[in-house]
């Protein structure tokens, strides 16, 4: 039968399972740069010019292994703009009447293809290691979905650093020893970069001369834009910077954007990198003695159980997941997420970082940009839209969880126990930043406090009804019930200042 392959931009891997679902000798694989894709969100250029450069290798290389491959570039006259339509105009001019293709990993595309008038036969993507029909059944009965026990069980479905039916070491997670704040200087370079090659330098420009009003800076390009270059900067991770990652994960410097983290998400979110490849790398650096086994166990699980765990959220969750606000936050984005001035240097240096970068690490969206989205009441929807904009391993399976249930708390408590709420001293903790900022940390209120400080009050008493019967909270509360009552009322007045500041568009 001759049949439509379709290979979407985040599923660049020969093993992909409509690719081993098709017949080279009558099937027609459909690959396409469209306007919906890269537009339904204003992504980052950086972002798209990845994803079309690493396409257009992709389906040279499927060329080059046999397969007929009907290839539509972004400027071709005849694109149809959208993935469905380039699949009815490609089936229009073969006569083709079926699709098979490995299930996207967003719902609005999703539900587009399962309404085509065609055929179309939905695979399971086994990039993952599990399915979210197995993520449902795990889920079935249990009073709280913590990922710890998914990811145990993952390390026991894999094997990845067990002895037996026991960890390896000992204990299930290290986490207690990945806590370290920054360090005065760090040993590694960063990330590996590559020199644009042609067909890179080709699609640069395409971006730059289509995408120049969308938010962050096209140049410099250095990623990886195939999978040798991809397993090349993997293995200079794994060389130079994963006996050292675990330590300082969550370590933020005003002069080093990546310390010892990886940036390999981009590629094993596009399929230039497998994933269980990646890990028993990892596994493979411990049990040669070049790396400790918390660097690794870290790194593993953000893998197999915190990446696992998200996507099996987004799928059980359901299309309306990203409209959850649990909280009822409504307060617009204020313009410093999108370069406006801010005298937080923690904030500035995340989002200039961003824009410059299309990447920061997961302390720096959690803790910094999110954690002061939360605290200061800012609308979930138009963070989780900011979120999927502007960073270059966003998609929204892995995204929207991380936003919505870790960040934002907005799906009221799905995946996180508690929210992930904190004053500036968290961050004083983790960074230099607040050495060098124009507010206080240790200043509680006035003018010159960290807002931090301030909303973090705020935050946690306009939502008391709520919260302060979590456990994890408590001590929070009656921390602030301690406090002389002037000085609660001098809080709360400092931290509304704060907000109607915001809500004018003054520089805070």
């Amino acid at each position: 039968m001759n049949r439509l392959i379709l290979v979407l931009g985040d599923q660049l891997t020969g093993e992909l399972s409509a690719l081993a679902a098709g017949d080279k000798s009558c099937d027609v694989v459909v690959m396409a740069e469209v306007r919906d894709e890269a537009t339904y969100v204003r992504h980052h250029p950086k972002k798209i010019a990845l994803i079309f450069a690493a396409m257009r290798k992709f389906a040279a290389r499927l060329r080059s292994e046999g397969w007929h491959v009907c290839y539509t570039a972004y400027d071709d006259a005849d694109n149809a703009g959208s993935i469905c339509g380039e699949l009815l105009r490609r089936a229009s001019e073969g006569g083709q009447g079926a699709v098979v293709v490995t299930q996207p990993g967003e719902w609005r595309l999703l539900t587009a293809l399962e309404a085509l008038p065609l055929e179309v036969t939905m695979l399971n993507d086994d990039r993952f290691i599990a399915t979210p029909g197995e993520f449902v059944h795990w889920a079935e009965g249990r009073k709280a979905l913590r990922m710890e026990y998914f990811y145990r069980d993952m390390r026991r479905k894999t094997g990845l650093l067990m002895e037996g039916d026991k960890p390896a070491g000992g204990q299930w997670n290290f986490d207690h020893d990945n806590r370290k704040p920054a360090p005065d200087s760090i040993a590694f370079s960063g990330p590996m970069q590559f020199e644009p090659d042609a067909i890179v330098c080709e699609v640069l420009a395409l971006v730059e001369a289509e995408f120049k009003d969308h938010f962050g800076d096209l140049h410099p390009f250095a990623f990886a834009t195939d999978r040798a270059q991809a397993l090349q900067a993997l293995a200079h991770f794994m060389t130079h910077a994963l006996p050292r990652f675990g330590d300082f994960q969550d370590a933020m410097l005003n002069e080093n954007r990546f310390l010892y983290h990886a940036v390999i998400s981009p590629y094993l979110n596009i399929g230039l990198l497998d994933p269980l490849e990646v890990c028993r790398a990892a596994e493979a650096e411990w049990r040669a003695g070049h790396a400790p086994i918390n660097a690794v166990e870290g790194f593993i699980r953000q893998i197999i159980g915190w990446r696992e765990y998200v996507r099996g959220i987004y799928f059980m969750q359901g299309p309306d997941y990203t409209k959850r606000n649990a909280l009822g936050h409504n307060r617009a984005l204020p313009a410093l997420y999108w370069g406006g001035s801010t005298k937080m240097n923690c904030v500035a240096h995340a989002v200039e970082q961003t824009r410059e970068e299309a990447y920061a690490h997961h302390i720096q969206r959690l803790m910094v940009t999110g954690n002061f989205a939360l605290i200061s009441g800012v609308d979930p929807t138009a963070l989780h839209e900011w979120y999927l904009q502007v960073y270059i391993d966003a998609f929204e399976w892995v995204e929207a969880p991380n936003t919505l249930g870790m960040s934002q708390f907005a799906d009221g408590g799905i995946i996180a126990s508690k929210p992930y709420v904190s004053s500036g001293a968290y961050i004083n903790r983790m960074s230099n930043h607040c050495k060098s900022c124009h507010y206080s940390v240790t200043q509680k209120t006035g003018a010159e406090a960290c807002p931090f400080n301030l909303l973090y009050w705020h935050f946690l008493i306009r939502h008391r009804d709520r919260f302060a019967q979590n456990p994890r909270m408590g001590n929070m509360y009656r921390t602030w019930d301690r406090m002389d009552s002037d000085r609660r009322d001098r809080v709360l007045h400092d931290a509304d200042g704060v907000l109607a500041a915001l809500d004018r568009g003054d520089v805070v």
